[in-house]
């Protein structure tokens, strides 16, 4: 495994790996995991399976300044290199590529990438300016190693569709791998901010995938709408003392079209994404649940749309 820091020592090294197979049942693709470090399993699901269909992985780590807010938490996201080194090397990554803000940006950044109607709702309703920092900065990492895939978490969901959005409408030549959220043995999705969780916290956190499990089984109940299992599942997360809702919502995906905006033309999502972002003391936890699309729901819709003239 190799540590690169500069732009031009990675992309030498790739263009020697590049296109060449160096397994047997391998064809010399590039895979990607783009991290902001301190690893967990999630990562490592990440690398694990790059290296199953990869013959190089890079793995990256960068905090990215562009996707903070004045308010947020940048100086005080965890980092741990030695112990991200560690973990990455015992996945097998071939290179991590640790550049700083420097080497990302030598100067004042003049370009930016945004990507509209993914990211005005959830997240990026509450965290304005967070997704161009999330678009800007994996659109230069794709630049820098030109992969042939790359590997998200869809405990980010949201990031997950700003990221296919931007690579479909941009004719990158990258292929999007959303893989599984991984989660602690008692059903709480593994973060790296996890860590800011007091004991009592992290107790109290379990409540987000208890709500989100329960609303699997809700969403397909006769009777119910998405109003009422929003409610619901707001109502279980109420429960612990400490949470604090950011939001709770129900949207078709990957557009993130709201039920009331189901008749709409164009609308061809088959599955919905319920998805929650909640403080618990000064740490916010997001999560969510991928469910088949309620068709009841989009025949209500659609009949709404029909009855206004839509």
């Amino acid at each position: 495994m190799e540590v690169v820091t500069t732009i031009e020592e990675l992309r030498a090294a790739l263009d020697l790996r590049r296109g060449k197979p160096l397994g047997s049942n391998k064809t010399g693709k590039i895979g990607f995991v783009p991290t902001m470090g301190f690893l967990h399993d999630g990562h490592a699901s990440l690398m694990e399976r790059a290296k199953r269909e990869c013959d190089t992985v890079v793995l990256s780590i960068f905090v990215n300044p562009l996707q903070f807010g004045p308010n947020e938490d940048f100086d005080r996201y965890p980092r741990d290199e030695e112990r991200d080194k560690a973990i990455a090397r015992r996945e097998g990554v071939d290179f991590i590529f640790m550049p700083d803000v420097q080497t990302m940006y030598p100067q004042r950044i003049r370009t930016t990438v945004s990507v509209s109607g993914v990211t005005e709702k959830l997240c990026g309703a509450s965290r304005p300016g967070h997704f161009d920092g999330v678009a800007t900065v994996v659109s230069k990492l794709f630049n820098i190693v030109q992969p042939d895939r790359a590997y998200f978490g869809m405990k980010d969901a949201q990031q997950v569709a700003v990221v296919e959005q931007m690579t479909k409408d941009l004719n990158m030549r990258v292929t999007i791998v959303p893989c599984p959220t991984l989660r602690e043995a008692d059903g709480l999705a593994m973060s790296s901010r996890n860590v800011y969780l007091s004991a009592d916290e992290r107790k109290q956190a379990l409540v987000l995938s208890q709500a989100l499990g329960f609303a699997e089984k809700w969403s397909a109940e006769a009777g119910e709408d998405s109003e009422s299992v929003i409610r619901r599942v707001r109502n279980h997360i109420e429960s612990a003392p400490s949470a604090v809702i950011d939001y709770v919502e129900l949207l078709s995906y990957p557009s993130l079209t709201s039920t009331q905006e189901w008749s709409e033309a164009g609308i061809t999502d088959d599955r919905m994404v319920l998805a929650l972002a909640v403080k618990f003391g000064k740490t916010r936890l997001i999560d969510n649940r991928i469910l088949p699309i309620n068709k009841a729901w989009m025949n209500k819709a659609e009949e709404a749309g029909a009855c206004s003239g839509r």
